[in-house]
């Protein structure tokens, strides 16, 4: 199959509007950092068949057992970035000390299955429950732009809950 009539970037970014959705839910117990640096974990997968020009783009970690492996790879560079934070010195914004290994976790797991989920509901050569089957039940349940749409409305609820949050914090604070 031609690699450039299904050329396409990896959109890694329309994963994060439900993350963030979810760690605004329950920020304490889900690491949006971890949830994002999954997603962007797994689309090494097909950023690199992009650039090899082959075809299928998504592979072995874009099925449920490859976002497993994928999720606790996350969990160990968290644990290693961690190890590392504490015996060095690394930017304060990262708040690596913060970091419990919980959230991470959870993070790493919503955001590694929630990345197949989304993504098979786009992308043709997804088998997302591979080896066992090679069907994609999910292919086309939703169009494309109500899919991004979704995506960027959870971003948007979450910077309002967030936000909110905030407000609420600042005015206790008074």
């Amino acid at each position: 199959m031609n690699v450039s009539a299904h050329f396409h970037m990896p959109f890694t970014p329309f994963h994060f509007g439900p993350g963030a959705a979810i760690h605004a839910i329950a920020p304490k117990q889900v690491s949006f950092l971890a949830f994002c640096a999954s997603n962007v974990l797994i689309d090494i997968e097909p950023l690199y068949f992009i650039l090899t020009q082959q075809y299928p783009l998504h592979r072995f970690f874009h099925t449920y057992i490859g976002a497993v492996l994928i999720a606790g790879a996350t969990i160990a560079l968290f644990v290693g970035a961690r190890w590392f934070a504490a015996r060095l010195w690394l930017p304060d914004w990262l708040k690596w000390k913060e970091l419990g290994l919980f959230p991470v976790a959870v993070g790493a797991a919503v955001g590694s299955v929630s990345h197949i989920l989304l993504d098979s509901l786009m992308h043709r050569d997804i088998t997302p429950f591979a080896p066992f089957s090679d069907s994609n039940p999910l292919l086309h349940l939703v169009s494309l732009t109500t899919l991004h749409l979704a995506c960027v409305a959870a971003g948007i609820v979450a910077v309002l809950i967030l936000g909110a949050r905030r407000l609420l914090r600042q005015e206790n604070a008074r």
